[in-house]
């Protein structure tokens, strides 16, 4: 189960390791596009879904967010899932319109500290993964930007693009073809390392806000009470089909980068996550439309 629409991230990352379990076994692997809520539509399906190892979620760091936004949730995100493996991650990259005088972190900060409130930053609606990105930059940079919100990523673009909003905290799948044909500014990436797909684009922590990261993950989960093998055998298999030359170079090639792991990280890592984002959120105010 995906909980977005067909053609995004999410649906990529799932739909490479179902292909690869369906050659493996010779059986049809079914991709069940559930989007809504933010993740809660399809995550509440598997949830309630009979733990036999034969429904899973593949799902983006959303999950770990849209709790602490005040919505009331039909499944719990923590007690009712396994995790299994963090399949892969794609870190945002800020990116800035060709019209906006900033070339680096630094000449962003001091525009934003010249100009406290008047810059405005592009987000998929409240909560969403390049708000909350924003949000953490600002309060670290200890500057004052504005969201602007838009419904959807879709859109969030095309404010950008059209010079609506100046500045942007995109995933990499997203940002680098656009920075590749200038269309879009790169200033920097929000992971604790380069990118391949953008090597001259230094980290946000190593341009001048020491330990910023905030990087989109998508990661495998199974309904609370799937059988322990049935849990070892998908995070190996995951683990495996993400490292392969194929797939590899595939992920990299669109701005993400293969990670794998054992379920134990992946299970310290979510809660890792909650703890941070629901921080973010306390201190900024954001809350689900």
């Amino acid at each position: 189960v995906i909980p977005f629409p067909p053609g995004g991230g999410t649906d990529l990352i799932a739909r490479v390791v179902g292909q690869k379990l369906g050659e493996r076994w010779r059986q049809t692997v079914i991709m069940d596009n559930r989007p809504g809520g933010t993740t809660v539509i399809g995550a509440d399906i598997v949830a309630k879904s009979p733990p036999d190892g034969y429904t899973l979620l593949v799902t983006p760091v959303p999950l770990t967010i849209v709790p602490s936004l005040g919505q009331k949730l039909p499944s719990d995100p923590v007690r009712d899932f396994e995790p299994i493996s963090r399949l892969a991650l794609s870190p945002n990259v800020l990116v800035v319109h060709p019209s906006l005088p900033v070339q680096t972190v630094r000449d962003l900060i001091s525009l934003a500290r010249a100009k406290p409130g008047e810059l405005g930053f592009a987000g998929a609606g409240p909560g969403s993964t390049p708000h909350l990105a924003g949000e953490l930059f600002a309060m670290m940079a200890g500057v004052k930007m504005v969201h602007i919100p838009y419904r959807g990523t879709g859109p969030a673009l095309t404010g950008i693009m059209g010079g609506e909003v100046p500045i942007m905290f995109m995933t990499a799948t997203a940002a680098v073809p656009l920075i590749r044909d200038k269309r879009l500014r790169g200033v920097a990436v929000t992971s604790t390392t380069r990118l391949p797909a953008t090597p001259t684009l230094p980290t946000i922590a190593e341009a001048g806000l020491r330990d910023y990261q905030s990087a989109q993950w998508y990661g495998l989960l199974a309904p609370t009470g799937t059988p322990v093998e049935a849990l070892n055998l998908f995070n190996t298999l995951g683990a495996k089909f993400v490292q392969s030359p194929d797939i590899n170079q595939r992920l990299i090639n669109d701005g993400a980068i293969p990670v794998g792991g054992t379920r134990q990280q992946f299970a310290a890592h979510i809660k890792s996550e909650f703890v941070k984002w629901a921080d973010v959120i306390r201190k900024s105010g954001a809350r689900a439309d």
